[in-house]
């Protein structure tokens, strides 16, 4: 199959999955090792834009390569310089019984850069996390900017949204709740942490809410040079997940 006008109607869909709110089941995926991690992963691939010449990098795809030209791919592409292919995915739903048998769950509340939502997904990832929890509002999971970010750990790890607080006390009441404060009394480097653990973290902007701050059983602080405020959220995430999960 070859679609080679901006004004094809697979073309428009494709750009208008930019947008949240037309993101109800699909998302966009971008360049090589995003599309590469999702097929192995067992994300089904509705069908992925390749120019000509990139088609023998993308024969893993089968049938479900539709060549194009650069026209096309500035046009669905989210990014300045356009990525070797652009694909369209459905999103993989979780079970919340996951929740209820994890040991170690990372909680983020109010997340706004998608950005930093992909690299924490590679830290959580990388430090044997079991699931990670999106609180309140957030930015969406798959955003574009998130989907590179997290640089194909997006399959590798089970992501839960959750804005209601009494169905975040019912699946974390037997839970170890550790709070993430600039202000505690407890040294990341000498607290221990028993699991089943949720370890949670505000955004940049504002911290963790009264409301999860009351949740918790116990708090943290990453200790720091008094002339540095704070760190990027990411930046925090990696460290206190390394110490804590590894």
């Amino acid at each position: 199959m070859e679609i080679t006008s901006v004004n094809n109607n697979l073309v428009k869909e494709t750009v208008k999955l930019q947008q949240r709110k037309y993101r109800t089941n699909k998302f966009i995926l971008e360049g090589y090792k995003a599309i590469k991690e999702a097929a192995d992963f067992g994300i089904e691939i509705d069908y992925v834009f390749v120019p000509a010449e990139k088609k023998e990098e993308y024969k893993f795809l089968g049938n479900k390569i539709i060549l194009t030209n650069e026209q096309v791919m500035k046009k669905i592409s989210t990014t300045e310089t356009s990525p070797s292919a652009v694909g369209v995915a459905q999103k993989r739903e979780y079970s919340r019984e996951i929740l209820k048998k994890a040991k170690k769950v990372v909680l983020l509340e109010g997340i706004k850069d998608a950005g930093n939502l992909g690299t924490i997904l590679r830290s959580a990832v990388a430090f044997k996390a079991d699931a990670v929890v999106l609180y309140g509002n957030s930015v969406d999971l798959y955003n574009p900017k998130c989907v590179r970010a997290a640089v194909g750990n997006l399959w590798k790890i089970p992501v839960f949204e959750i804005k209601n607080f009494e169905e975040l006390r019912t699946i974390f009441d037997g839970f170890n709740r550790i709070a993430t404060l600039l202000k505690s009394n407890n040294n990341l480097k000498d607290f221990e942490v028993n699991e089943p653990c949720l370890i949670m973290f505000g955004s940049e902007a504002n911290g963790l809410s009264k409301e999860l701050t009351g949740f918790a059983t116990d708090s943290v602080r990453i200790e720091m040079q008094d002339n540095v405020e704070s760190l990027n959220l990411s930046v925090s995430c990696a460290v206190v997940l390394y110490e804590l999960f590894m």
